[in-house]
């Protein structure tokens, strides 16, 4: 993605998103302080025998937990908040999630009672577009959570080697994750829960995709250049496709090898199971990385209505001048679903 484009993206976000008299968010309510929750994923109801092994691979036991809120980290959002994965991986450091809390405001700057998007980063170390998205979709008038996934930020392990087995594990850790984020975010004060939404752009989307399925936890979906067939993706995308790729193959999962790991996590087994009034999918038509055929996919899959099936002339990178554009897409599709609420 060329730097100067990514560039004129965010200055554009900083001109029109932050009035001159805005200030920090106070969430002084909030951090230090820790909220009791619980896990509330619904039991497994699906007539589709492969749908439902599927399902059961990616639930776990429901509990009580708590989400505690402290101070964030510099540059890094309002307030950081942490919670207890539902899914072990023996590492105390990646099994702790931790999401950056971007505060909705008013008009003074304040930090006020709205809705809440779960933003789910890309595959980038610096979850760079994860967190654009989540200043945005703040800007937009919403309380925004980006999600740092399993092996990255505060989760980051530097000794530990990421092969086949760990990539499955991870990948089940970010799904479950991300549908506990949604019941941390709704015990969290000023956050209106009667309608909390997840956003997920590439990586981030599968997960989105797959979280989203487990139940009706989120009340409105939002996929940025996603899809499905993960093992078609592997193996005939390109860059960061491709280095998954290579990374499995010198693990031992190449081959015939490849859809037996990715099967589990597959998100067209079960994306019959999302809602497509409440699901919109962006995808790029010159995408060589998650290509325009696996949204496709994904979106007869879901059973999405053409309108709910944006597709932009970009590619993988150049789609971050349509970045705008779906932030505003994403807020007329929350607005329009809490109408018919």
């Amino acid at each position: 993605m060329p730097k100067r484009l990514f560039t004129l993206v965010i200055l554009w976000l900083a001109l029109v998103s932050f009035p001159a008299n805005a200030r920090p968010a106070d969430l002084s309510i909030a951090i230090g302080k820790s909220f009791p929750a619980i896990d509330t994923l619904a039991d497994i109801e699906e007539h589709d025998a492969d749908a439902r092994a599927c399902l059961h691979g990616l639930c776990w036991p429901r509990t009580e937990f708590s989400a505690e809120v402290e101070t964030p980290l510099q540059g890094r959002g309002d307030a950081l908040v942490r919670f207890p994965s539902p899914v072990t991986t023996g590492s105390d450091k990646n099994d702790r999630v931790a999401m950056q809390w971007y505060a909705a405001r008013d008009e003074q700057g304040h930090a006020t009672k709205a809705p809440a998007i779960i933003v789910v980063h890309e595959s980038g170390s610096g979850m760079t577009v994860g967190q654009l998205m989540a200043k945005g979709l703040r800007n937009q008038g919403f309380h925004t959570f980006m999600i740092q996934l399993p092996g990255y930020g505060l989760r980051k392990e530097g000794s530990r080697k990421t092969d086949g087995d760990l990539f499955l594990l991870r990948i089940k850790q970010s799904i479950a994750d991300v549908r506990r984020a949604r019941d941390a975010v709704a015990a969290l004060p000023l956050v209106d829960a009667d309608h909390i939404a997840v956003q997920g752009t590439s990586l981030g989307g599968f997960v989105a995709s797959d979280a989203a399925a487990l139940d009706s936890g989120f009340d409105s979906v939002f996929l940025l250049l996603s899809g499905g067939d993960i093992t078609d993706i592997l193996q005939h995308g390109e860059r960061e496709s491709a280095e998954v790729r290579k990374k499995l193959e010198a693990s031992g999962f190449g081959g015939d090898q490849l859809p037996k790991l990715v099967n589990p996590i597959e998100p067209l087994r079960i994306a019959h199971r999302l809602n497509p009034q409440r699901t919109w999918l962006y995808s790029g038509i010159y995408d060589n990385v998650v290509p325009l055929k696996n949204g496709i996919a994904l979106a007869e899959a879901a059973q999405l209505a053409p309108e709910h099936h944006i597709r932009m002339s970009a590619n993988h990178y150049s789609g971050v001048i349509y970045i705008p554009y779906v932030l505003n897409h994403i807020r007329e599709g929350i607005e329009a679903s809490i109408r018919v609420d």
